[in-house]
């Protein structure tokens, strides 16, 4: 389906779902197409300072996670949550394919590839959200600031209301396939890390990319592509790269490397074929400030208006994941402060252990909201 196409649709209510903003909720919703009043840029900051004042113990913060927290069977029994049967309608449309069946029946080959996963999370992610709704409504209600890992960020950023479900799952689509293609160019994968104090990142990569000289590869990459927590890191690049670090691991004072199960070099210059097209597609859908906090990956920073949503999703294909510095932004806290309720919304559970490793105190109110429930009812 062509962006053009998907927009027609949308407005002869076709996909007419995932688009407008609930009473209750801070994200675009499936039921309901009437949109709340623009709020002035005067109002929008009382409302989140109105947010902000209640005790640190009656806000939330919700984290999305990324690619390689999929599993076959995820989104088992949560049809019966609000509008997550439209979800996946509006999604085969927008696919092409049926999204449910691959996550609840896989095969797991299938779902794992790049083309099919990053759908798959993203989807699922937003119908854990319409679970807590369902069983915690003011989760939702006094959320105050939200994040998302990788592909995450899109489900963050489609919760805060800066983008309608069915166009940013297209701009999704259009992400995996841009970034298969460029991993299929390039023999390359990730590499988890965990690593000592003093280990130095930066020059294992420096020498694993001039052994890449040495064999030949013109041009090697090999950097960090994940700061996800104190000594743990995720590095990518060439495959021949990734094999040096492990089998150097000892010298270079790695307590543990493991690669991950992906096909590319993700958030590396190896990806850079699969900006333009990312950048093509988020300059035709609309995008608007989030309403609540939305950090970004390159940075951690706040999204502080429209154009800055933009740039930094096309940027961060090549830039490192920075979710270590992105949970310091989130979680900064004067002596004696509490903390708020996290809640992981989405497949896996890795993002609640680099909050554990990065800060435990606010981990002691962090709550998994899973996306496979035992049976149907």
């Amino acid at each position: 389906m062509s962006l053009m196409a998907l927009v027609n649709c949308r407005r002869a209510a076709a996909v007419r779902c995932f688009c407008s903003k609930a009473a209750v909720l801070h994200y675009r919703t499936l039921s309901d197409h009437v949109q709340k009043p623009e709020q002035t840029p005067e109002e929008k900051p009382v409302e989140e300072r109105q947010r902000a004042r209640k005790p640190p113990g009656e806000v939330s913060v919700l984290l999305f996670p990324g690619q390689g927290s999929q599993f076959v069977g995820m989104g088992r029994g949560l049809l019966k949550y609000g509008t997550v049967k439209d979800m996946f309608t509006v999604a085969e449309k927008v696919l092409g394919y049926d999204l449910l069946s691959l996550c609840l029946n896989g095969p797991e080959e299938d779902l794992v590839k790049t083309v099919h996963c990053q759908p798959a999370v993203f989807v699922t992610s937003l119908a854990a959200v319409e679970r807590l709704n369902h069983e915690n409504p003011a989760a939702i209600e006094n959320c105050v600031a939200a994040a998302g890992f990788s592909v995450g960020e899109f489900a963050a950023l489609v919760f805060s209301g800066a983008m309608d479900f069915a166009e940013a799952l297209f701009a999704v689509k259009v992400r995996a396939e841009a970034m298969q293609k460029a991993s299929d160019a390039t023999p390359s994968g990730m590499l988890s890390v965990i690593g000592r104090p003093q280990t130095n990142y930066k020059y294992a990569c420096l020498q694993a990319r001039e052994h890449c000289l040495s064999l030949g590869i013109q041009n090697p990459v090999c950097s960090i592509a994940n700061y996800l927590f104190p000594d743990g890191r995720v590095i990518a690049g060439h495959l021949a790269a990734l094999d040096f670090l492990q089998k150097n691991s000892k010298q270079l004072q790695f307590a543990r490397t493991r690669l991950l199960p992906v096909s590319g070099a993700f958030h590396t210059e190896l990806m850079e074929p699969a900006v333009q097209p990312l950048r093509d597609v988020l300059l035709q859908i609309e995008v608007r400030r989030p309403e609540v906090a939305v950090h970004s990956n390159v940075d951690g920073k706040r999204y502080m208006q429209e154009k800055h949503v933009q740039r930094q999703l096309a940027k961060q294909l090549v830039s490192p994941v920075k979710w270590e510095q992105t949970l310091h932004e989130i979680y900064e806290r004067t002596r004696g402060q509490g903390f708020p309720n996290t809640y992981e919304v989405g497949p896996g559970r890795q993002l609640g252990a680099t909050l554990h490793k990065c800060n435990m105190k606010a981990f002691k109110n962090y709550t998994h909201v899973d996306v496979a429930l035992p049976q149907d009812d």
